[in-house]
């Protein structure tokens, strides 16, 4: 590993920050892979992304599984897109609001007043039940509680998963039991109630129907690690900045008392959407795209990148590149309300054909939190210069000592 990796492993976002305004907007860790942000190599890799490969992370393969739909490739991934992508997105995301509003109103109702709470446990714990729900039809402490701590194992300190990966090689893995209990409740899902995704996974009728234990645990895996833990960060991110901004948060009230939408619709909140939007842009929760190894010679402002070279889109560069968003460091929603940001500039979410399937639905699960929040309990952050990032694997959350006060009901 040369100084360029050691730097990025250990010191990531300070490294990032120093090199956001690289006039071409690449920076080579070493000869046969480099980190991209220039708009327009990102929008020719995007385009081309169908016919690119994507090899995933040597960390996080053994984690969430070596068949994971994360990895896969061709016709295969296209499938499992279909399948689990159609759910998430557009009109049938209706039939997810009262569960996300069910799930995140009782867990308000447990934030009684002088409540300290650990800002990112409670959105992540709000998170996995929603996620789970849609996998499994039910959230089952059985399985929740296990699979949280497996997580926390893996991913909640920094050091240790550096150590993992380092030292032993890869992350830990879930276990037998766990792995049964993920499976069984799959298969048990997908019998009782066809509506879930582990139910629209294993159709009788679609292109899934003969998947083997160890692929569906992969995809299952998959799905509620995915599905909560970036959004349980953006969540997290979005009530410290609005606590860090007194005069947005009162906005956003202001815009909340003239409408009875629960945040669902983002076209009636639309201050709120844009404050989820640049959190998005100034704490990505996911700081890189994930890795493409080129197919054929890409030229680019400062030269050629050979065919065989891992290219990785830095979403949190791209964000924080002051020629596309000056003064990157203010969070700033007004960015958001005055048109739509070039997807070249802005992909928290990815792009090309490995956009994440869940976008539509974490943004609407951010909305509904926030909004249901704000409108029920007034809070004050404990200890604001807790507010730094902390890596979780490849996810970027608020550091695990970031803690707010209930100060009162407004029930």
């Amino acid at each position: 590993m040369n100084r360029t990796e050691l730097r990025l492993v250990f010191r990531t976002l300070p490294f990032l920050d120093a090199h956001a305004d690289l006039p071409n907007g690449i920076l080579r860790q070493r000869e046969d892979r480099c980190l991209v942000w220039d708009p327009e190599l990102i929008g020719e890799l995007f385009r081309a992304d169908a016919g690119l490969g994507h090899p995933g992370s040597r960390s996080f393969r053994p984690l969430l599984g070596p068949r994971s739909l994360l990895w896969q490739e061709g016709e295969r991934h296209a499938a499992y897109r279909r399948v689990l992508g159609t759910p998430l997105r557009g009109r049938r995301l209706q039939d997810y609001r009262a569960l996300i509003g069910a799930t995140v109103h009782s867990a308000i109702d447990e934030l009684g007043p002088g409540r300290r709470f650990r800002v990112a446990d409670w959105t992540r714990q709000v998170a996995l039940r929603i996620m789970a729900t849609i996998v499994f039809g039910r959230a089952e402490d059985e399985v929740l509680h296990p699979f949280a701590r497996w997580m926390d194992l893996a991913l909640g300190s920094r050091y240790r998963t550096l150590a993992y990966r380092y030292l032993r090689g890869r992350l830990p893995l879930p276990g037998p039991r766990l792995e049964e209990l993920l499976v069984r409740s799959a298969r048990t899902a997908a019998r009782e109630n066809p509506a879930t995704l582990a139910g629209r996974l294993l159709a009788e009728d679609g292109p899934f129907a003969d998947l083997d234990d160890g692929e569906l645990r992969d995809q299952i895996v998959s799905l509620l690690f995915a599905g909560h833990e970036t959004t349980a960060s953006t969540a997290a991110w979005a009530l410290y900045w609005l606590d860090r901004n007194e005069d947005v948060r009162a906005r956003v009230l202001a815009e909340l008392d003239r409408t009875t939408d629960d945040g669902f619709t983002a076209e009636q909140v639309p201050l709120l959407q844009a404050v989820v939007q640049e959190t998005l842009r100034i704490t990505p929760p996911v700081p890189a795209a994930g890795n493409r190894v080129l197919a054929e010679e890409c030229p680019h402002a400062g030269g050629v990148l050979e065919a065989g070279t891992v290219v990785t889109p830095s979403i949190y560069l791209a964000h924080h590149r002051a020629e596309s968003y000056p003064d990157p460091h203010r969070f700033d929603p007004g960015r958001f309300l005055s048109g739509r940001v070039p997807a070249d500039r802005y992909f928290p979410f990815g792009g090309g054909s490995r956009h994440c399937l869940g976008s539509q639905l974490g943004q609407v699960e951010v909305r509904m939190l926030v909004a249901a929040l704000l409108r029920r309990r007034e809070l004050r952050c404990v200890n604001p210069r807790a507010g730094v990032a902390q890596l979780r694997g490849h996810a970027m959350a608020p550091s695990p000592k970031l803690r707010m006060e209930v100060l009162s009901c407004r029930d």
